[in-house]
């Protein structure tokens, strides 16, 4: 089992965001996880929102061992060779240790606000597939064309490649079954699933499906899910729940009890679950 920490990015001031990361990192965690906002999303009024990738951008070099990146990054917010080409670059900055994750969007209000075009949900999704085949291309370095429904390239080309070959690994989230499981049977390596163990047994049993449809293993679609850190024992009791489910890394929230509770999870609880 793999652990990640999503370190709350938001309302907070950029030193607090380095030093949970580095606090993460110190621990052992796998992972460190921001979002991809420039507003707050919840909470009443105004406050701290950095952008997402330059922030990964940042902490490649503030940072050595733990992986990064952010749930999940929105295709609207930016075309998607941009994307491949600041993924890439993050992939080269943090010597591999970018993950990419990628998803439709869903905040209508900061779009409007700050005069971000929000389409409907099936053209978002028409858009996330585009981008999930051409970041694909593009890190191949080839010269690649692509007649896509929302973006199409011709004659296009990034180099270098990313660091990690093929690709950084790409994670898809959500649950949908007309949409979004397909994507994740076709494009996915890590799917992060919402629920429970319990409710996600048919979308799990899909996705093996439709993997085996598109010629895929099943076996080589990480399962990832959430985890809650306001109490140890509890969280004990869920990490061996989504074990048995096949599920292979946790996103562990930013508990309430703050740096505490978290030093106690990794003391105490990470342990039984990654020993060999």
């Amino acid at each position: 089992m793999r652990f990640g920490i999503d370190v709350a990015q938001q309302r907070m001031s950029w030193d607090e965001l380095v030093s949970r990361v580095v606090f993460a990192e110190g621990l052992g965690f796998d992972g460190a996880w921001g979002f991809d906002h420039f507003q707050p999303m919840y909470g009443e009024g105004p406050g701290e929102a950095f952008e997402g990738l330059s922030t990964l951008a940042a902490l490649t070099g503030l940072t050595s061992r733990i992986r990064l990146g952010l749930l999940v990054t929105g295709v609207t917010y930016r075309h998607p060779s941009l994307l491949a080409a600041q993924a890439m670059t993050i992939d080269h900055a943090s010597r591999g240790r970018l993950e990419l994750s990628l998803g439709a969007a869903w905040f209508e209000k900061e779009h409007r606000e700050l005069g971000i075009p929000f389409p409907p949900t099936g053209e978002r999704f028409d858009l996330l597939q585009d981008t999930l085949e051409i970041v694909t291309r593009l890190f191949s370095g080839d010269v690649v064309s692509y007649e896509g429904r929302v973006v199409s390239l011709l004659d296009a080309q990034l180099l270098p490649r990313p660091v990690q070959i093929p690709t950084p690994p790409i994670w898809i989230g959500g649950n949908g079954p007309r949409r979004t499981l397909p994507l994740v049977a076709r494009y996915a390596d890590v799917w992060h699933a919402f629920g429970s163990p319990d409710s996600l047994s048919e979308s799990n049993r899909l996705v093996d499906a439709l993997a085996v449809e598109v010629g895929r293993d099943p076996a080589a679609i990480l399962r990832a899910a959430s985890l809650s850190l306001d109490d140890i024992d509890s969280a004990r009791r869920h990490i061996a729940a989504w074990r048995d489910a096949g599920f292979g890394y946790l996103v562990c929230g930013w508990p309430a009890a703050g740096r505490k509770q978290v030093e106690s999870f990794a003391r105490e609880v990470i342990p039984e679950f990654t020993s060999t």
